[in-house]
C-alpha cells in the first residue's frame, strides 16, 4: 500500500505528463494484448470476450485522461488496465 501510495502522489504531482506517456504505453500492451488474443486459437466466446474487455479498459483510461478525471481515478484506470492486458498475454500464451 505504501509503494501504491507514493506512485499516486508521483502521478497527481505531474498528471498531464505521466498521463500522456502512459497513453502511449498501455495503448502498445492493449495492442499486443489484442494481437495475441486474435492470433491464438480459443474458443470464440472467450476471444471476443477477452478482446472486449481489453479495449473497454484501453479505452476507459484514454477517455479518464481526455475528461480530465481525478488523478486517483486515472492512475486506478491505469494499473487496472496495464494488469488485465498483462495478465491476458500470460494466460493466452500459457
Amino acid at each position: 500500500m505504501r509503494l501504491y501510495n507514493q506512485l499516486l502522489n508521483e502521478f497527481k504531482r505531474e498528471q498531464t505528463g505521466y498521463s500522456t506517456i502512459a497513453i502511449i504505453g498501455q495503448s502498445c500492451i492493449g495492442s499486443v494484448a489484442a494481437m495475441v488474443v486474435l492470433m491464438h486459437h480459443i474458443p470464440a466466446a472467450l476471444k471476443f470476450t477477452l478482446l472486449f474487455l481489453v479495449t473497454i479498459l484501453c479505452m476507459a483510461y484514454n477517455g479518464a485522461v481526455l475528461a480530465r478525471l481525478s488523478a486517483k481515478t486515472t492512475f486506478n484506470l491505469l494499473i487496472f488496465s496495464v494488469l488485465f492486458s498483462i495478465f491476458t498475454i500470460v494466460g493466452v500464451l500459457i
